[in-house]
């Protein structure tokens, strides 16, 4: 037999407050209420707007309220409280014996409409509890509606960081992988790309948008959109990035937002000897892992957006007939590495690599994440970006088919 889930047991309202400003009615809701459960508080304001101008509506866990008040008429005393706090549960406590203005009142927000002298303690008692665990069970469902939208919203932007590479037609074979890290409430704006461009040249990226959330991912989604359009444009090599921090520029929502960026552009020779032209802009440098892992030395630039006035010089890596080129944002190297109180570092990720010799590419990058997250001790703090090339394209990297009239 399957065990049933046990439910919550509701909460009891605690406070109640009445907006009624006749003594004599005052009096019997407090005797109704304290007939049923005595611990029940109940505090009195005698008008809508001893309610809305102070602090009685946070005190309170229902509010019970007569409609026939001075200074309000019909539902304009109701329309003024959830104007004023639309989270409240009110119930109407009227002597207006009005099936039409009952009807109306809980379509303007009302959990219920009672009528004096028609309701006990029992009653009283149990409408608002009902209107109090009705509110929790709204607020419930807002909540989970807020998360499904943030979440579908992370999968738009998502598809934006997270390309398929367009790589149909060259020697290269690309992989990828994404891992976010825990702190973050949205995917971050981590982010990678690889295009084969017009004359041949395989061009790579991958960069990191400082912070998180929906605008630093939007902003990196941006980034590399624009960078795969400047390649296919065939925009001169040295000019990407230049154009790129502009981009950035402009449409960062914050002057202080920069972006760290690495480019490999990959050109394979007449005898199959294959280099790259490596850029660093305040990131982490590709590591070649054949024959023996080793970084590329390449000047570290400024991040783009740091300054207007900026060169980021190259640096050529040659990688051989049989290669294979892992780039990475720094997620992967700064949890703790197998030092204590040390991080793993790009020196401890070519230990690790180096360990890692017989694990096939498209294992890799997942057990290089694996081992990370082991060093750490738990779940790594930042995103995790890899992008892993290699000269082994298969017929998985085929040129897709176009529908007629694309």
């Amino acid at each position: 037999m399957t065990p049933t889930a046990t439910r919550p047991a509701p909460v009891a309202p605690r406070r109640v407050l009445l907006v009624e400003d006749d003594p004599a009615d005052v009096f019997l809701v407090r005797e109704l209420l304290a007939e049923v459960d005595p611990d029940l508080e109940v505090e009195v304001a005698e008008s809508v707007a001893d309610v809305t101008s102070g602090s009685l509506l946070g005190r309170c866990d229902c509010v019970l309220l007569d409609l026939n008040l001075p200074g309000t008429d019909g539902l304009e005393g109701l329309r003024q409280i959830l104007g004023a706090d639309d989270t409240a549960a009110v119930c109407v406590l009227t002597g207006l014996d009005d099936e039409y203005l009952g009807t109306a009142a809980v379509a303007a927000g009302a959990q219920d409409y009672l009528v004096k002298g028609k309701v006990d303690g029992q009653v009283l008692i149990r409408a608002v509890r009902y209107a109090v665990e009705r509110r929790r069970a709204e607020a419930s469902l807002m909540r989970l509606r807020e998360e499904q939208m943030a979440a579908a919203e992370s999968v738009r932007l998502e598809r934006g960081l997270l390309p398929s590479l367009l790589l149909a037609g060259s020697p290269v074979r690309g992989r990828n992988y994404y891992r976010a890290g825990r702190t973050r409430s949205l995917i971050g704006g981590d982010f990678f790309d690889a295009v084969l461009g017009p004359n041949g040249t395989v061009h790579a990226i991958i960069g990191d948008v400082c912070g998180h959330g929906p605008d630093e991912a939007a902003l990196g989604a941006l980034l590399r959109v624009s960078w795969r359009a400047l390649v296919l444009a065939g925009v001169e090599e040295a000019q990407v990035l230049p154009k790129l921090q502009q981009v950035l520029v402009s449409e960062r929502h914050e002057r202080s937002l920069f972006t760290t960026v690495c480019t490999v552009a990959i050109t394979v020779g007449p005898t199959g000897e294959s280099e790259a032209l490596v850029r660093l802009a305040g990131h982490p440098p590709p590591v070649s892992l054949l024959p023996e892992p080793r970084a590329a030395d390449a000047p570290v630039g400024l991040p783009l957006g740091i300054l207007a006035d900026v060169e980021w010089e190259p640096a050529t890596l040659a990688l051989g007939r049989g290669w294979a080129l892992l780039l990475h944002t720094d997620g992967l190297i700064e949890g703790r590495g197998p030092v204590p109180g040390q991080p793993l570092w790009e020196e401890g990720l070519l230990d690790v690599l180096a360990e890692e010799r017989a694990t096939d590419l498209e294992a890799l990058p997942a057990r290089l994440v694996e081992r990370a997250v082991g060093y750490n001790g738990g779940p790594l703090v930042d995103d995790v970006a890899i992008l892993l090339l290699s000269a082994d394209a298969s017929s998985a990297d085929a040129a897709p088919a176009l529908a007629v009239g694309a």
